[in-house]
């Protein structure tokens, strides 16, 4: 079995199997990087990047055959091949009701990928796809529900360019994927796609992790967050880490079938600022906060639901709505009420309306430095669309001076050299 330097792999107390390094590493070192096993480029990005090597670029060339793929070279297309082969002429067949979800679109690459590759493969060093835990036998009958309707999608969208392993095995392969699987984010943490690393799938979770993991086209980077020593374990955040304890612990007990017992979970010691609730000359009444806790809550719920029936107009709406019912009782740092300001951004971001989007930005970002730990990507992509949206309306000192924010916590992140760092230097010098 190979390996990799400086890294291996043991059994992690009470977490099953886990990785650590067996040399120090340094604020911002790269552990080690993994190219995907197998990727798949959102169908919504579709013509922005190029669907083999997850380049955003002008002027793609589309494929001859679907007109829907597309590509930055002639060896990316041919690249691409043995695995758009597998949806390109179905594309054409089924038209507008050509729709697989995502992940039945990773699954396809996946088997495909294993009926032809003989030998261990580069992402798999430490850790083979076949290794990978499923919790199949964990899974609730919503879940299981909406894996029936991926198999049923793979069957009815891939079957005729794939041979299909039996239902059990299918139902396994897509829980390996639904729990191992990253979301491929570009530097404003906006989906691009979906992969499988494997070695990667083998870091444990800690809501005081000690590494991040970014993506250099569709590779992903491991580095160190924190001054690392011989025998420490290597761990990453499965989940956004703004909300408090509960929150997060019924976040990966939904999705990843276990709770965290971190320092910062057992402590609580955050969920204080976390929850900030107003100053009055009265306190507020233990029972008035549990009940807008709930609330808010529901809102949260209802509004990922909402997002794609309601008008972006009535989206906003639904937003100030909730902040004013919140805001009587809650401090504009409460994480509810920056997770409602959020959405609200995004709004305005979508109807092209900067000055509102920056009204609520300005808000976020004032909390966010404080409340999520230090090199998250969370604060970089605010600063990042702070800054954008400053340049965009000329002002460009302050503008400059986010941009600033955004690039020393990618510098540690993404690694000095990275892309989207040249990219943003460009952006700043441009007047």
């Amino acid at each position: 079995m190979g390996g990799i330097a400086g890294l291996e792999r043991f059994d992690s107390p009470g977490k099953g199997r886990g990785l650590r390094v067996t040399r120090p590493f340094k604020v911002g070192e790269l552990l080690f990087s993994s190219p995907a096993y197998s990727c798949v480029l959102s169908v919504k990005e579709r013509g922005l990047y190029c669907e083999f090597c997850f380049t955003r670029k002008e002027k793609l060339a589309r494929c001859g055959k679907c007109r829907k793929a597309s590509y930055c070279s002639v060896e990316c297309q041919r690249g691409d091949w043995a695995m758009h082969k597998l949806e390109c002429s179905a594309m054409n067949a089924f038209k507008e009701k050509w729709c697989p979800s995502e992940i039945s679109r990773l699954v396809a690459r996946i088997l495909a990928k294993k009926k032809t590759q003989k030998e261990r493969c580069v992402s798999e060093k430490i850790l083979l796809i076949e290794e990978i835990q499923s919790h199949v036998e964990d899974v609730d009958n919503e879940k299981r529900e909406m894996n029936e309707a991926d198999v049923a999608g793979l069957h009815r969208f891939f079957s005729k360019h794939l041979e299909l392993p039996g239902h059990k095995d299918l139902l396994t392969l897509f829980s390996q994927v639904a729990c191992n699987g990253f979301t491929v984010e570009d530097d404003e943490l906006s989906h691009m796609g979906t992969a499988l690393y494997p070695d990667v799938a083998l870091i444990n979770h800690s809501c005081l992790p000690s590494v991040i993991v970014t993506y250099n086209g569709t590779s992903a980077e491991v580095r160190a967050v924190k001054n690392m020593k011989p025998g420490d374990e290597v761990l990453i955040s499965y989940i956004d880490l703004l909300y408090p304890a509960d929150d997060r612990n019924n976040r990966l007990r939904e999705s990843y079938y276990f709770t965290c017992d971190c320092q910062d979970c057992k402590t609580k010691s955050k969920d204080k600022e976390k929850l900030k609730v107003r100053k009055r000359s009265d306190p507020i009444e233990p029972d008035v906060i549990s009940n807008m806790v709930r609330y808010a809550r529901k809102t949260i719920r209802e509004f990922r639901a909402l997002k794609h029936i309601k008008t972006p107009s009535e989206l906003l709406e639904i937003c100030e709505q909730s902040l004013e019912e919140m805001g009587a009782v809650f401090d504009d740092a409460n994480v509810y009420m920056l997770h409602v300001m959020y959405q609200a951004m995004g709004v305005c971001l979508y109807m092209q309306d900067p000055y509102g989007a920056l009204r609520y930005g300005e808000n976020i970002i004032k909390h966010y430095s404080k409340l999520y730990p230090p090199y998250s990507l969370n604060v970089s992509s605010m600063y990042l669309k702070l800054g954008r949206l400053y340049m965009g309306l000329e002002r460009h000192s302050v503008g400059v001076s986010a941009l600033k924010k955004a690039m020393a916590i990618m510098e540690v992140a993404h690694g000095k050299d990275h892309f989207y760092l040249t990219e943003l230097r460009k952006e700043m010098a441009q007047k």
